[in-house]
């Protein structure tokens, strides 16, 4: 009698350990990661030489609680807040300067988060959702010191940065600030994780401090009742299966919740290639996040 191979014990949904692993690790479904990386750092150092260095502005004491803000001519003018992405532990607001031309030739201040790293924070998620809150506060109470339109305030974020901007979005800001909900005009997440429980089984638990409060209070998805804004949710059809069903799940459930929200799909796009496209005015998520501005060309 032949004895057969027993398949591997199912940790979430179908998928058993190696394969969640994968569908939360980027460089098994973007093997060219490396490749557009330095593409968007050598775009971003002509950016800067175009632009010229940035205001570094602190929201904070901590030595990483500063924002990049691109000012485009004149006052009253929209602002746009990017999270980047970095799986919580990669990146510096620098990195990202590309993003912010095509924003400031349209007539929108652009301003680039930076935070601690999940490193710098023993792991805990919950440290670095505080800085982007509070960064998002601040620049929401001081528009008009920074030229902008304090109703006309958009949140885009990426990747780990999505997540962090969902929970930005979800955050309940009467309470925890003082602030009128619905502070924040419109929001962009793209590529992004709004349920944590599958991330915690996977191989990113190794640095991230996951614990049932963090999967309950950081899963967007759960916190629905806070969004007042409407969303622009993304993925491209070649990143990990797991993060295009996050989107597509978040953008469902948010519709179903009664909260406006369209969803766009990259036809061929990878995790990284889809984040090209915001720094293009013609591009999917470029013109996408003008058009919700009220500034596409």
């Amino acid at each position: 009698m032949q004895s057969g191979t027993q398949a591997a014990p199912k940790v979430w949904r179908d998928y058993d350990q190696a394969a969640l692993d994968a569908a939360y690790d980027q460089s098994v479904y973007a093997p060219n990661q490396e490749a557009i990386k330095d593409r968007r750092m050598m775009m971003s150092g002509v950016a800067l030489e175009r632009l010229g260095a940035p205001q570094v502005i602190a929201y904070g004491a901590g030595a990483n609680e500063t924002f990049d803000l691109y000012r485009t001519a004149g006052e009253n003018r929209p602002l746009a807040i990017y999270v980047h992405g970095g799986a919580w532990r990669a990146g510096r607001a620098r990195d990202f300067a590309v993003l912010a031309e095509p924003f400031i030739r349209a007539g929108a201040h652009f301003a680039i988060l930076d935070f601690d790293l999940i490193q710098d924070c023993d792991g805990d998620l919950s440290k670095m959702i505080d800085q982007a809150r509070r960064a998002t506060a601040q620049i929401c109470v001081k528009a008009k010191e920074y030229g902008a339109d304090p109703s006309r305030i958009h949140l885009i974020g990426h990747s780990s940065g999505g997540h962090m901007a969902g929970c930005v979005v979800t955050t309940d800001w009467r309470r925890d600030f003082g602030l009128s909900p619905d502070l924040l005009r419109g929001a962009m997440l793209f590529s992004g994780m709004y349920e944590l429980e599958p991330v915690r089984l996977s191989a990113r638990s190794r640095y991230v401090a996951f614990t049932d409060k963090i999967v309950e209070e950081l899963s967007a998805i759960r916190r629905l009742d806070h969004i007042h804004c409407p969303l622009l949710l993304a993925h491209g059809t070649l990143e990990t299966p797991e993060f295009q069903r996050q989107t597509r799940d978040f953008h469902d459930a948010v519709v179903k919740a009664g909260k406006p929200a369209r969803l766009l799909i990259g036809t061929g796009y990878n995790h990284f290639e889809i984040l090209e496209t915001l720094a293009n005015p013609y591009g999917l998520l470029g013109h996408a996040a003008l058009e919700q501005m009220g500034l596409a060309p």
